[in-house]
C-alpha cells in the first residue's frame, strides 16, 4: 500500500515536470522576425532655435485656450535640448517630464503614446529593459520632408491634454 503511494507520488511529479517543460517551450512572441523595421524613419538636420520657437508658441497657443498651463520642450534628432517654455502656474515636476518626453520621442522615432499602449497591452517587463523610454503620452517626432529634425515634449496636464498640446505644436512642422 505503501509502495504504491511512492508510485503514484513519482508519477505525478514527473508529470507536472513534463507539463512544466512544454510550457516553458512555447514560443515568445518577441521570436518573430517582422520583415520591416518599424519606425525606422531617418534622422536629418536638426531643427534650428527659430522652427523649435515656433512650434513651442503654437503649442503654448493651444494651452492657452483651454487654460492647461504646460511645460514645453522641444529637442534635437539627437535629443539634446534646443528650447523650452515653462507657462506661469505649470506644474515644477513636468519641466523634467516634459523633456524626457521629447527626447524619448526624437531617439525612438515615435510618439510617446506608442510606450503607454504597449504597457496597456501588457508589455511592461519588455518595456523595462529599454534605456530612456517613457511611457505617457505627449512626446512627438518632428518629421520633415520625411526626416526626423526634433521632438516635442508636453507636460503638466492630463496626458491627453499633453498631447492635444503636442499635437499643435508638431502641425508647426509637417
Amino acid at each position: 500500500m505503501l509502495m504504491r503511494l511512492f508510485v503514484s507520488l513519482a508519477i505525478v511529479g514527473v508529470a507536472t515536470l513534463g507539463a512544466g517543460a512544454s510550457s516553458a517551450q512555447q514560443s515568445n512572441p518577441r521570436d518573430a522576425v517582422p520583415e520591416k523595421m518599424a519606425f525606422n524613419i531617418p534622422y536629418g538636420v536638426p531643427i534650428s532655435l527659430a522652427r523649435a520657437d515656433e512650434a513651442i508658441a503654437a503649442a503654448a497657443a493651444e494651452a492657452g485656450k483651454h487654460g492647461w498651463p504646460m511645460n514645453i520642450a522641444v529637442v534635437d534628432a539627437g535629443g539634446n535640448l534646443v528650447s523650452f517654455k515653462r507657462m506661469d502656474g505649470a506644474q515644477l515636476a513636468s519641466i523634467q517630464v516634459s523633456q524626457h518626453k521629447a527626447r524619448a520621442a526624437a531617439t525612438y522615432r515615435r510618439e510617446t503614446k506608442v510606450f503607454e499602449n504597449a504597457i496597456q497591452e501588457g508589455n511592461l517587463p519588455y518595456l523595462l529593459t529599454l534605456d530612456g523610454i517613457i511611457a505617457s503620452r505627449g512626446g512627438i517626432p518632428l518629421v520633415d520632408g520625411g526626416k526626423i529634425i526634433g521632438a516635442i515634449g508636453c507636460s503638466g496636464g492630463s496626458g491627453s491634454q499633453d498631447e492635444v498640446v503636442c499635437k499643435a505644436g508638431a502641425a508647426t512642422i509637417k
